[in-house]
């Protein structure tokens, strides 16, 4: 390990974006970061809540990706220093753990890990790339299983729009968003997914906002996922009616999605004011695209 002492720094990502089920992502400007130190001797962790190593994803990440390379962590202390994702909400928490891992193993193996090679090994351990891939690269990107290798492209984020994120206090499991799902769907739902989400990246790169509504329509997962989150269809609604170009589940929920023009300046008051008269606790923040990705200092 070159540095005796850094930090890494992931950001939030928000999935599927509607039509996008498993292959869109876009990553937010909220951020979890972790510090590394050489110590002496050992391994030490700290401020991960007590968090047994077997559950601690960053720490899991790190040492499959060691074991895979036939090597060892030096001598470390991990400290969980940020974190600002919530868990359980739709965010990316795991991905983002997930990926720090992956770079802490990768400095200890001196950074021999391609950016492609870290977005497999991200991939293969969270079971799908949407979240991964922005996650490391920043941006919006489409990202797909080609065989055992991830194949993605970024896409232009229109200049004018901000994202409103609704959070509420009570969590939504990854597990149970996806059993809530069919296992067989109708070819014409399976059309309109494809339509749209072809036609939602035309309308990013084009900036063609007029057309986000109609894009990011869905007919895989967000029809089954409702029902588990409470007064959604109200807080689309109401988002609607405030200037919202667009309404989405980010990832597998809870938390919701607005994408809003910049000037649009009473957004945020005008919804906070309504979420306030709702149950669940829900918290908005307005936030930018995060365009950088894991970085590393």
């Amino acid at each position: 390990m070159e540095q005796k002492k850094f930090t890494i720094r992931v950001p939030a990502t928000t999935a599927n974006l509607g039509p996008g089920f498993d292959s869109m992502g876009m990553a937010l400007q909220i951020y979890n970061e972790i510090e590394i130190e050489q110590i002496s001797n050992g391994i030490e962790i700290h401020g991960f809540n007590g968090l047994p190593l077997s559950e601690n994803l960053v720490y899991t990440a790190m040492e499959k990706v060691l074991t895979r390379y036939k090597r060892k962590a030096e001598s470390i202390r991990i400290v969980g220093k940020q974190f600002d994702i919530p868990m359980s909400r739709g965010l990316g928490s795991s991905a983002a753990s997930i990926v720090a891992g992956i770079l802490i193993a990768n400095h200890c193996m001196d950074r021999i890990l391609s950016v492609e090679e870290i977005i497999n090994l991200g991939t293969e351990m969270e079971g799908h790339p949407d979240n991964i891939v922005p996650a490391v690269l920043g941006g919006l990107t489409i990202s797909i299983m080609d065989g055992e290798n991830v194949v993605y492209s970024n896409v232009s984020i229109p200049r004018k729009l901000q994202f409103a994120v609704m959070v509420p206090e009570f969590k939504l499991s990854t597990h149970e968003a996806r059993s809530a799902l069919p296992s067989v769907y109708e070819k014409k739902d399976c059309i309109f997914n494809i339509s749209r989400a072809a036609l939602l990246v035309a309308a990013m790169q084009r900036e063609e906002l007029e057309k986000l509504r109609a894009a990011t329509g869905d007919k895989v997962h967000q029809p089954y996922r409702a029902p588990l989150i409470q007064n959604i269809y109200e807080i689309f609604q109401q988002a609607n009616d405030f200037g919202s170009k667009a309404e989405v589940i980010s990832g597998s929920g809870s938390t919701l999605l607005a994408m809003v023009e910049r000037e649009n300046k009473d957004f945020k008051e005008k919804m906070e004011n309504y979420l306030n008269t709702l149950p669940g606790g829900w918290k908005i923040h307005m936030l930018e695209a995060d365009e950088k990705g894991a970085v590393v200092y």
